[in-house]
């Protein structure tokens, strides 16, 4: 199988894999390990975690054990908005995964002007952040949002070298966010790349019924990984078969032209 493409995490100046791993519900499975395994085998060498996700750091930590330490990226985040939680996460982040240094730490679903105000406020979550970063605790600091304005402001702020933003068929409004990262040189990683909340599951019934039309978890992997603005791409799994699937997609597909993209955009506001 040919090797995953790489591409530049903006300003952080790692180079990863294009498609990574969202590890968020990877422990609710009991193929939970084995999944992070089959990523991590097959060349994914990006994994996107949080302090929150029951299990998920945990998971993660024992494989870095396994394999005797981190030989991939893991980005993890902080929910928290102050300055003593955010170091406080960091610190257990560190034991959990059973590392020295954290690639990537980001403030977490930052999706309100309210949290805005708090997390960059004096006392905020970000001078948590940049204590630790100065500790030599955690490499680059970013942020994830469900909110354009938000992610808007982040990425003209200055203060982050990633943000985190949906992106797909589904949520292709975010196309001028990737585009204005990409002139700011802020890596962006897309979360929810093949739909979610549901609609992954919905996708893969139609598949089974032979009516799923141009609407797969394929085509949008394609669709998000033909944006060159995109540095890494993070669909969630519980399975290693899903592992296999996007491997299998990113190794061997042809970025769309304009009219496929529309064209998928299209049936994705048909379905959602």
């Amino acid at each position: 199988m040919p090797a995953l493409k790489r591409r530049r995490l903006g300003r952080t100046g790692l180079i990863v894999a294009e498609l990574g791993l969202g590890a968020m519900d990877t422990p609710e499975s009991p193929e939970g390990p084995d999944t992070l395994r089959a990523a991590l085998d097959l060349g994914i060498d990006f994994v996107d975690t949080a302090r929150e996700y029951a299990g998920s750091e945990f998971m993660i930590g024992q494989e870095v054990r396994a394999r005797g330490g981190a030989r991939f990226h893991i980005a993890t985040k902080t929910f928290s908005h102050t300055i003593a939680g955010s170091q406080r996460d960091v610190d257990r982040s560190l034991g959990m995964l059973g590392v020295e240094r954290i690639d990537l730490y980001q403030l977490h679903d930052i999706s309100t002007p309210a949290a805005w105000d708090e997390a960059m406020g004096e006392d905020g979550a970000l001078e948590g952040l940049l204590v630790a970063q100065y500790r030599g605790l955690i490499g680059h600091i970013g942020v994830s949002t469900h909110d354009l304005e938000i992610g808007r402001r982040a990425i003209e702020s200055g203060a982050f070298d990633t943000v985190m933003l949906e992106y797909s068929a589904f949520a292709p409004e975010s196309a001028p966010l990737i585009e204005l990262a990409a002139e700011r040189d802020v890596g962006v990683i897309v979360m929810r790349p093949v739909g979610g909340s549901g609609r992954t599951s919905v996708m893969r019934t139609r598949l089974a019924e032979g009516s799923a039309g141009a609407l797969t978890p394929a085509n949008l992997l394609r669709y998000v990984l033909s944006h060159p603005g995109v540095s890494v791409a993070i669909p969630g799994a519980r399975h290693p078969s899903r592992i296999h699937e996007n491997v299998a997609t990113a190794t061997s597909y042809e970025p769309m032209d304009e009219a496929e993209r529309r064209a998928l955009e299209a049936e994705a506001a048909r379905l959602y």
